[in-house]
């Protein structure tokens, strides 16, 4: 497994870099078939808690999902390690779930595109601008952030599996059996909750 340690507005010693490449190697055996780990360190000096001072972000790639953890402390190596516990928290859950459910296999999800519903106003007084894809007339979102994922439709058991990857609490995902736009999410524990959209009208 290739290890890329990377520092934005800091920088991460020769010393620091072998050891968190020494702590990564104990996740091989969570997770086979593991090809790179990428390791960001970022100081935040900006903030006001201390404890945001350092965000680490571990994203490990493989022929599969890709599977990412985030920590924050004050220091570097402390701030690691909570991304590491993490990382190792969710590859457990998914190993739980795959005992279960022989054979899972999940790419990236899409997220749809919906445009926003627009009431129907005087058009010369109401300015109008988009963003994100969406027309917007009047005061309208201040911050979009839009994604777009490649995907393929996925079973239940699958979704659940990703979603447990990546640490998130919910996941969006075409299934595979109704071709439904449809989002599963975490209630509380080990139980989960699906939505289905129906699209047909």
């Amino acid at each position: 497994m290739d290890v890329v340690v990377t520092g934005r507005h800091c920088t991460i010693s020769p010393e620091m870099k072998e050891q968190v490449a020494e702590r990564l190697s104990t996740i091989e055996r969570l997770r086979d078939r593991l090809i790179r780990a990428e390791v960001e360190f970022q100081s935040r000096s900006a903030t006001k808690d201390p404890e945001d001072a350092v965000v680490v972000q571990v994203t490990l790639r493989s022929k599969g999902p890709v599977i990412r953890s985030e920590g924050r402390s004050s220091d570097k190596m402390v701030a690691f390690e909570g991304a590491l516990d993490r990382l190792k928290t969710q590859l457990r859950k998914a190993a739980d779930r795959r005992k279960t459910h022989r054979g899972l296999r999940s790419p990236n999800g899409e997220l749809p595109r919906f445009e926003a519903p627009v009431p129907e106003t005087d058009e010369d007084t109401v300015p109008t601008h988009e963003v994100a894809g969406l027309v917007v007339k009047g005061d309208g979102p201040l911050v979009v952030r839009e994604k777009v994922f490649e995907a393929t439709p996925l079973t239940l058991a699958q979704a659940l599996d990703e979603m447990e990857l990546v640490g998130h609490d919910f996941f969006l995902y075409e299934d595979a059996e109704t071709g439904r736009p449809s989002v599963v999410y975490r209630r509380k524990a080990y139980n989960y909750g699906v939505i289905h959209l129906d699209v047909s009208k």
